[in-house]
């Protein structure tokens, strides 16, 4: 009997988020459909071995995990294209989003990726909207933030939006902004309230603003050469298993949602969020920015964006 197929999944979260979760619903599917064909490993939180949230990009890409997810914006400086998605304002709800990374758009920055990077991509997690926390007073307006030093992903269009909202980002890795925010030297963040509680900002920052300024995708990527050498049967079930893993981690996300925003408010924080009116000043603010981009991506792009 041949030896098993090796298959070493990996996050940056604990084992129980949304994210870990969908990982084992992926594993519990193979293992069912193939038994002792396959050997299935978790690494859920890479962190927790000393590594930083990024470096699950090389883990993969060099075959050391067989697959991962990472918000897509930590691909940027390798994949131009991908400045796109980060884009303030894109998205309007969850559902237009969803159809966008799942349809056309989606499909044009997986090739995109894949000519770039030894990866094999076959999904979209949705880390979802992003909303702003912070250690000094409620966000209303860019009035509100000027000046303040915020926690940016690795994305010159994030790091950008938030210079034009008129705060102070940083660009940095997550392991780094939570020893910040720990410290208290950061005067502000922006996550989905999921991972605001799951990273326990909220016990050092009082005031939470559901600004939904960006919405950011994972994609689930595979070590291209260890996907392409399995068998096809193999290939077409982990096609399958991820399929119905994003729909499953998609129902999760919503849950966490709410169940984040209740944790902040039991620890005593703000929760507020923006008016028709105060939304209109932070999208007036980036306009800037999204003309720009019109230049750099071009009309074709923005019609892959369905409509609200």
């Amino acid at each position: 009997m041949s030896a098993p197929i090796q298959i070493r999944m990996g996050g940056y979260g604990p084992p129980t988020t949304g994210f870990s979760k969908s990982l084992q619903f992926i594993g519990d599917r193979l293992e069912k459909q193939f038994g002792p064909r396959v050997d299935i490993k978790y690494v859920f939180n890479i962190m927790d071995l000393g590594y930083k949230s990024e470096d699950i990009l090389w883990l993969v890409e060099h075959g050391l995990l067989t697959l991962g997810y990472q918000s897509a914006s930590y691909l940027t400086d390798r994949v131009p294209e991908l400045g796109f998605a980060d884009l303030p304002f894109l998205f309007s709800s969850n559902a237009q989003a969803r159809a966008a990374m799942d349809g056309a758009l989606g499909a044009y920055l997986v090739k995109k990726i894949e000519d770039r990077v030894n990866y094999r991509i076959l999904g979209w997690f949705e880390n979802g909207f992003r909303h702003i926390s912070n250690l000094h007073r409620p966000i209303h307006t860019p009035a509100d933030m000027k000046g303040m030093k915020i926690r940016v992903l690795p994305s010159e269009v994030h790091r950008r939006t938030f210079e034009l909202i008129g705060a102070a980002p940083m660009r940095m890795d997550l392991t780094d902004a939570i020893s910040m925010v720990k410290a208290g030297t950061l005067d502000a963040q922006e996550n989905p309230l999921a991972n605001t509680v799951t990273y326990g900002v909220h016990k050092f920052h009082k005031f939470h603003t559901l600004s939904n300024h960006f919405y950011i995708s994972r994609p689930i990527f595979f070590h291209r050469d260890a996907f392409e050498s399995w068998p096809k049967d193999l290939q077409e079930a982990m096609r399958a298993a991820v399929k119905d893993a994003v729909v499953y981690q998609r129902g999760l996300a919503v849950e966490e949602h709410e169940q984040s925003r209740q944790a902040i408010e039991a620890e005593g924080c703000t929760v507020n969020a923006l008016t028709q009116d105060q939304h209109a000043q932070f999208v007036a603010a980036v306009q800037p920015l999204l003309a720009d981009a019109r230049k750099t991506y071009g009309e074709e792009m923005f019609r892959l964006v369905p409509k609200a």
